[in-house]
């Protein structure tokens, strides 16, 4: 079976060698450069053809790559098709057959058409002695997929056309229809609104099944024999969702281009282009999928009268807090400006006018996941976003899910990566007005906006359990936000991990990377670096060959912070450096304040306590589009730390008592803990012990221990310098044994040097006497193992989305901790060291 997108590349082992590609992709980002591999099936010889054939906007991504093989790659398969030219007809024949119940769209009838067009497959042995397929158990396997592609084109189009009828003629079994219409389609000598009908409906039914590249093959056909110009352009934005969905991000962009839909045009902009932007189209896109009151059998909910924000501080207390303060929120401005709430508009479709809020006749155009299989399965873990409500939630203010209720969970998540959390008050409002039922995310952000954080923690709580397997993959990301805001990392791990399978088994791959954006996060808290960072660096890959580049944006930035727990200072610069350039350009607050947390956190867990103040003191001041209040927030107990450390206690109280209130609202044990910590780096002399036994007493029930290690690191130093010399050593010693553990060498050079003040022998770094690895970092080991199976510098460069000139610093670290000097070397100590595991 052949699939329509191009199977994934090998990321593990060494690609082809092709001079020609290798110089032009050398100025590539690393994006353009999956994307460009990927829509060439992964051959070098077409990428190299295909570089020069793009336009600035192309190789800088902001325009979609071509994505019809004869755009690709004419020369290549010009010469592919001299070759099949040069067989005999009957072999032509055959091999037009095979290739058309290949591509594009698999069917799997090859056998049953010749049998009954008597053909004779022994004529296959002189493409088998050509080299360009021979017959398998199943059919014909093609050399490769330009192979395939050729000897389609290579037939005249009647001949294309009368293998397609005889293909279709012999698919007559159960769920077979799909591919019967497919051929049908392909069939047809002109329009027919017949044809278009029964390819849209095939399309819906590849859909429900999870084969969305199939699906949107189907509605793309239907499009193009469709005689009604409305309905045309309603069925390319069909295929535009489906090809989103499927992960051809090229391919769905290029249709949407042609078809004028708010919804489908937020959807992707929120993941490839100006989350602003995006917010509005959703926004715009609710309005016009919303049912209208007559539709719900009552009237609409109305939103209450406005309501000022309040500042979102951690705590059921209202007071505002001083604008200068390194708070979780800043304080509400005097006069905020009205919510920019959008007029309820018809999409700007080409469709035939109707109601301005009647849902579109196919709702699975409006996003790029089928709302039928959005809808959530509970509808109490939901509820209407009215700000000023209170959070009880009965059956009567429930309303029928609609498409809106996806499209408001898109604008949420655009809210959110861009750090416009007023924005979200706007979504709830039209939410409210139109009656539509809203992600608890939403509820629980505009609680918080309005100081109502027992509210806000009640409905965070309510979307954090809706984590169940098997969920859909929207519920399930948004049920891992709201864990994460909670400080609830186990339930917020196991959220994104079922999101990504549910979204694998679903069919659905563009949302995996999504899932793994948000597990970074937890990663990162618990401890788990290597895991962290390999998880982030395929979900990175992932995303740019889906053509998501706003979400590898965010999983550059998580690379960034893997990177500072590990001491990979060169690495992590250079990735928040790449994060911070893109998310400034697109109004990505999220990202890049989280790029500037992890420089923070570097120089911090360097010591540079004065950098690591000054860079979070900055990110207290950046708005929408260049910080995040959720990072601000996750960042206090670190700025508290900095800024005791330089002596500005003063504005370290401030930010302390915001993050103080909150964590007593919420009750987390991880955030009551680090609230104790900073206690403690703010308490005099002996008044501090019992806060840090405190913040251990709550950090042993909580799950963050790498926090817990740094609590122990901080104890232990307090406590030699109050003299109490026995106890500070079994603090260090813990504190350094689970620093190396974790691979967070900074961190435990900082526990050997006060183990050396102690006057107490401090151990060398842990290696295990079987592995002569275990000295390099993280990124260390994967350097090397891409080296040791033949991958070159700028290859594996490429692969990780890092510059050659890191890569080799990587190395020349890697050789110098080993004691070897060749690859040769290198080889053989990784297969030693895996020799146990392998054993």
């Amino acid at each position: 079976m052949t699939p329509v997108n191009p199977p994934p590349l090998d990321r593990t082992s060494p690609p082809q060698r092709t001079d020609a590609w290798r110089q032009p992709a050398a100025g590539l980002t690393e994006g353009v450069r999956v994307r460009v591999l990927r829509a060439v099936y992964g051959d070098r010889r077409a990428a190299a053809e295909l570089l020069p054939r793009l336009t600035d906007r192309q190789l800088t991504g902001t325009d979609p790559l071509p994505t019809e093989p004869a755009e690709l790659a004419p020369a290549l398969l010009r010469e592919h098709r001299a070759e099949i030219r040069a067989l005999p007809d009957d072999t032509r024949l055959l091999l037009l057959v095979a290739a058309a119940d290949q591509y594009p769209v698999s069917t799997d009838a090859f056998l049953r058409a010749v049998v009954a067009a008597r053909l004779d497959t022994r004529c296959l042995d002189a493409a088998e002695a050509a080299g360009i397929a021979h017959a398998g158990a199943g059919g014909v396997a093609f050399r490769d997929a330009w192979t395939r592609i050729a000897a389609y084109e290579t037939g005249t189009p009647a001949d294309r056309r009368d293998v397609h009828r005889l293909l279709a003629r012999v698919l007559r079994g159960e769920g077979e229809t799909p591919s019967r219409s497919w051929h049908r389609g392909a069939g047809a000598l002109g329009p027919s609104g017949r044809l278009a009908a029964e390819l849209s409906a095939a399309a819906g039914t590849a859909a429900d099944t999870g084969r969305l590249s199939v699906a949107r093959t189907l509605a793309e056909r239907a499009a193009a024999l469709c005689p009604d110009p409305a309905e045309q352009h309603r069925l390319t934005a069909r295929a535009a969702a489906y090809a989103w969905r499927s992960g051809d991000g090229d391919r769905a962009r290029r249709l949407a281009s042609t078809a004028t839909d708010d919804a489908l045009s937020g959807v992707l902009a929120l993941r490839a282009g100006n989350a602003t932007e995006a917010f509005d189209a959703l926004l715009i896109g609710v309005s016009a999928a919303a049912p209208t009151s007559s539709d719900l059998g009552a009237p609409p909910l109305a939103a209450p009268a406005s309501v000022a924000p309040r500042a979102v501080t951690p705590s059921t207390s209202r007071t505002p807090t001083p604008a200068a303060s390194h708070s979780v929120a800043p304080a509400a401005p005097a006069a905020p400006a009205a919510p920019r709430t959008p007029t309820p508009t018809a999409p700007r479709t080409a469709a035939p006018a109707a109601s301005r809020t009647a849902a579109p006749a196919d709702p699975r155009t409006l996003t790029p996941a089928d709302p039928r299989t959005l809808t959530p399965a509970d509808p109490r873990a939901v509820t209407p976003a009215i700000p000023g409500a209170r959070t009880s939630v009965t059956p009567s203010t429930i309303t029928p899910p609609t498409p809106a209720t996806h499209l408001l969970a898109r604008a949420t998540e655009a809210a959110i990566y861009t750090g416009d959390l007023r924005r979200l008050r706007e979504a709830a409002r039209v939410a409210g007005r139109l009656g539509v039922v809203a992600p608890g995310t939403l509820g629980g952000l505009v609680a918080a906006f309005d100081g109502r954080y027992a509210d806000a923690r009640d409905l965070l709580k309510s979307a954090a359990g809706r984590c169940g397997p098997g969920g859909d993959p929207t519920v399930l990301i948004h049920a891992a936000i709201a864990a994460l805001l909670l400080g609830d990392h186990t339930r917020a791990v196991t959220a994104t991990v079922r999101a990504a399978a549910s979204a694998r088994a679903r069919g659905t791959p563009v949302t995996v990377p999504q899932a793994m954006e948000f597990r970074a996060y937890a990663d990162f808290w618990t401890g788990r670096p290597r895991a962290g960072e390999a998880a982030a660096t395929d979900a990175l890959w992932q995303a740019h060959a889906t053509g998501q580049d706003n979400g590898a944006c965010h999983l550059q930035a998580a690379l960034a912070m893997f990177a500072a727990l590990t001491g990979d200072a060169d690495v992590c610069r250079e990735r928040a450096a790449t994060a911070r350039s893109y998310a400034l350009a697109r109004g990505l607050g999220l990202p890049a304040a989280l790029a500037q947390w992890a420089l923070a956190f570097l120089d911090l867990s360097s010591g540079r306590f004065a950098a690591a103040a000054a860079r979070l003191r900055a990110l207290a001041g950046f708005g929408p589009g260049h910080g995040h209040r959720a990072i601000r927030h996750l960042a206090t107990p670190h700025y508290v730390e900095a800024a005791v450390r330089t002596g500005d206690t003063r504005v370290a109280r401030v930010a302390h008592a915001d993050y103080e209130r909150w964590a007593g609202t919420v009750l987390s044990p991880d955030d009551l803990a680090l609230s104790a910590r900073c206690r403690a780096l703010l308490a005099p002399g002996e008044e501090a012990v019992d806060h840090y036994r405190a913040a251990l007493d709550l950090h042993s029930r909580g799950t963050r221990d790498f926090e817990r290690a740094r609590t122990e690191l901080l104890f232990g130093s307090a406590l030699r310098r109050l003299r109490r010399r026995a106890e500070a050593r079994d603090r260090l010693h813990s504190a350094l044994e689970a620093f190396d553990s974790f691979g967070a060498p900074h961190c435990a050079t900082r526990a050997r040097a006060e183990l050396r003040a102690l006057g107490t022998p401090a151990a060398p770094a842990r290696t295990a006497p079987d592995s002569s690895t275990a000295t390099l970092t993280a990124q260390q080991l994967l350097v090397a193992r891409m080296a040791a199976d033949g991958a070159t510098n700028r290859e594996i460069a490429a692969r990780l989305a890092l510059s050659p000139r890191t890569i080799d610093h990587h190395l020349r670290g890697v050789f110098t901790r080993l004691g070897i000097r060749s690859r040769i070397e290198l080889v053989r100590l990784l297969a030693e060291s895996d020799e146990p595991e392998s054993g």
